[in-house]
């Protein structure tokens, strides 16, 4: 066979790089970038800097990728396997899924889904057509807070933060101003931090927002070192500041915002020097970044995990976005870009969500107190958005997800309903979602477990079925209108999925297609594969996926901005808003106030007699995506070890040196972890790295290959108590913990 050459999308990280991929007899010969792809040559570092593009190859031959399905042989958890068929794998599933929907109901499936590993509306579509409203993620922690919260106060979200670009004019950035918010983007969004850069060239102000002196901080104008948990305080403050000086955009303040009277009495509760006692940033300095935002109109402010992170998420994100729309900054060039719905069937309408009946919708769990991102949020929004865009909003798989600490505990205890069985799509749960100990426990109490995946992760090891899936580079990718995008991107299969007595592994569409053809779905999977799918959503531009590709394969319309002087803002008062109608009606306050963190020195004095220290976790990894890529020796060998950031003066009382091992221990476990010296942070702060796995030990119990020796979410809290009360967040940013040296071996 000839060499044959591929433009494919990687899904390794969320960029979604396009690639060339060179192949011969179905294995890779080499990769490059695609220069073709409009972003790639333009606004994207060049990929071979990337070690996960370097390490696709090994990915594609590692002899520890799954190739066939697998069903468990010995007790769970003891690592013994028995390779079966599809079909077999696809009977038994089903059929146990059906037993025990007749005997639960339909609500007593969950399923969890990984960091936009797979293709993302098939999970949903499959639990909406079984009859679950328990759909869970790391939604609630990741991107759904602020989709939704910008939704239920703009209409519909500016672009997603992936995808920041500044607007130039006579060869000019127009972007007078950018804030970060615990975000770093040269360890985790490289295409930002070139932006940033050559912006910052150009005389853009730089503001930085993070607790550590990151190497963004370094590059910023000002970097505001606040005390972790208390952005909400930080915002509110300089928005009082803007108003308080007359700083503001006041015609669109004035025409285009409601709420305005509220929020001014609200944030005069946070003058500078109140703001100061909390955050612990000079008042001087507080007023200093309310002054230079305010000054350098239009503004881009763009946050990455450290405001989702936190039990005061949605506040802080409203806070956020308040201070964009103080300064006149939505659907401006040079602002916060708001796209609208891109022009094909998107994504979020292949949910099916309208066919989950609204007594399911009820069930889902977790409602009942974190409304902004399930059912509850959704139906309060949704009408308001599709008056002014005319087509419905599905935010990915996170704008109705159920409360995932709360999922595990009904997994213990039966209540509200009995939650029995369990499909884990593209995650490992044990490794990147919270309180690890108590989800061991709900997992191993399930009736039946079944895992979707590359690898035997420590989550896999304890299932009943592991089925491998297709990777990015088996199969065929179509992102449109991911999310909030009115952007289209193809990539083609570049690599087979099955090659006869080697590997036989199919696509998320495929797996949970063959589960719903048995369980009474067969209607709504009438395409066999993913182009035959794309084809359907490409039809409105008169293309099917080969035409598609052959032109390009990409499509993002010219930008049309200040859209909202046509069409109004869809939202219940037809403007941006201050003061959000949206929560008020669901019981919420509709103006954001800052909360004291719940386990920190001040608010829990007493626990932190014996946990002094305040833990942080989440920080990126450079060579790493969240728990993947540690047995791809490649890039294993460029950070091998778990790293723990601990200040010279604390490490110099505890006796620690840099590399030594140490032990970090909160009220729910310990850890350890190799010391770094680290004097960008307070003194009384420590940061743990997160994704720790290792793929080198043993799977079977106890080990279940290095879970409990550096895993943070060994240490994390998710007692449904200290989430965010609207958006069901736990908190990562901050809780309490001591640190002591290992001994050494």
């Amino acid at each position: 066979m000839s060499e044959q050459i591929k433009s494919a999308v990687c899904e390794f990280c969320n960029p979604r790089c396009r690639i060339l991929v060179h192949s011969q007899d179905g294995r890779m010969i080499k990769m490059e970038e695609d220069k073709s792809h409009p972003r790639s040559a333009t606004t994207w570092p060049p990929t071979e800097a990337c070690p996960r593009f370097r390490g696709a190859e090994e990915f594609m031959v590692h002899p520890d990728r799954l190739k066939f399905p697998l069903k468990r042989a010995g007790e769970r958890g003891e690592g013994k396997w028995r390779r079966i068929s599809w079909d077999l794998a696809f009977d038994e599933i089903a059929g146990k899924l059906g037993e025990l929907r007749e005997k639960y109901g339909a609500e007593t499936l969950a399923c969890h889904g990984g960091t936009l590993r797979t293709t993302e509306w098939v999970h949903p579509r499959f639990m909406n057509l079984f009859g679950s409203p328990n759909h869970v993620s790391a939604a609630n922690v990741c991107h759904a807070p602020c989709i939704n919260t910008a939704t239920a106060l703009l209409g519909w979200p500016p672009l997603h933060r992936t995808f920041l670009r500044f607007e130039q004019a006579s060869g000019k950035v127009t972007t007078g101003c950018v804030m970060l918010i615990g975000i770093d983007p040269p360890k985790s969004r490289p295409h930002i931090w070139k932006s940033v850069r050559d912006a910052k060239k150009q005389g853009v102000k730089l503001i930085v927002v993070d607790p550590r002196k990151t190497e963004t901080a370094e590059l910023a104008d000002i970097w505001l070192q606040l005390r972790p948990g208390t952005d909400t305080a930080l915002f509110m403050s300089m928005a009082h500041v803007i108003i308080e000086e007359g700083l503001y955009d006041k015609d669109f303040v004035e025409n285009w915002c409601h709420g305005f009277k509220d929020l001014k009495e609200r944030a005069a509760e946070y003058a500078p020097e109140k703001a100061a006692e909390i955050t612990r940033i000079a008042a001087k300095k507080i007023r200093e970044a309310a002054r230079t935002y305010a000054n350098n109109t239009p503004t881009i402010t763009t946050n990455g995990m450290g405001l989702e992170q936190q039990s005061s998420a949605v506040a802080g994100i409203q806070a956020k976005f308040i201070l964009s729309m103080l300064t006149g900054s939505i659907d401006v060039p040079g602002g916060e870009y708001v796209p609208g719905p891109a022009r094909c069937v998107t994504e979020p309408e292949m949910d099916l969500s309208d066919k989950l009946l609204p007594e399911q919708r009820m069930k889902q769990i977790g409602i009942d107190r974190f409304k902004v991102v399930g059912w509850p949020g959704r139906e309060a929004i949704l009408p308001h958005v599709i008056k002014v865009w005319g087509k419905p909003f599905s935010v990915q798989r996170a704008s109705a997800t159920s409360h995932h600490p709360s999922v595990y505990r009904a997994m213990l205890t039966g209540e509200p309903y009995p939650v029995r069985a369990m499909i884990g799509i593209a995650s490992n749960p044990l490794v990147t979602q919270p309180n690890v100990k108590l989800m061991y426990k709900a997992i191993k109490s399930l009736d039946l477990y079944v895992v979707q995946d590359y690898w035997l992760t420590p989550s896999a090891e304890l299932a009943d079925y592991v089925l491998p899936v297709a990777s990015w580079l088996e199969r065929p990718y179509l992102g449109a209108g991911l999310g909030t995008m009115d952007t289209i991107l193809g990539g083609e299969k570049a690599l087979p999925s099955k090659i006869s007595g080697q590997y036989d592994r199919k696509t998320d569409y495929e797996i949970l297609r063959g589960l719903g053809m048995r369980l009474g779905q067969e209607a709504y999977w009438p395409w066999e594969d993913l182009e035959q799918v794309f084809d359907y959503m490409l039809e409105p531009l008169g293309l099917d996926f080969k035409g598609f590709m052959a032109k390009g394969g990409y499509e993002s319309p010219p930008r049309q901005y200040r859209k909202f002087e046509k069409m109004g803002f869809g939202t219940p008062s037809g403007k941006a808003e201050l003061s959000s109608t949206i929560f008020e009606q669901l019981g919420y306050d509709p103006l954001p106030r800052h909360e004291e963190p719940h386990e920190n020195p001040i608010s829990n004095p007493d626990l932190a007699k014996t946990y002094p220290l305040m833990l942080n976790t989440g920080g990126r990894i450079r060579v790493f995506f969240h728990s993947e890529h540690r047995q791809i020796d490649s890039i294993r060998r460029r950070h091998p070890h778990p790293l723990v950031q601990i200040h010279p003066e604390t490490a110099a009382e505890l006796g620690i040196e840099d590399g030594d091992w140490a032990w970090i221990e909160s009220p729910r476990g310990r850890i350890r972890m190799k010391a770094k010296i680290f004097d960008g942070m307070d003194p009384g702060m420590v940061h743990c790295e997160h994704g720790w796995w290792f793929p080198e030990l043993p799977g079977e119990e106890p080990w279940l290959h290095g879970l409990w020796e550096s895993n943070v979410n060994v240490l994390t809290d998710d007692n449904p108590d200290v989430c965010d009360r609207m958006g069901g967040g736990w908190p990562l940013k901050w809780g309490l913990c001591k640190v002591y040296k290992a001994k050494q071996y």
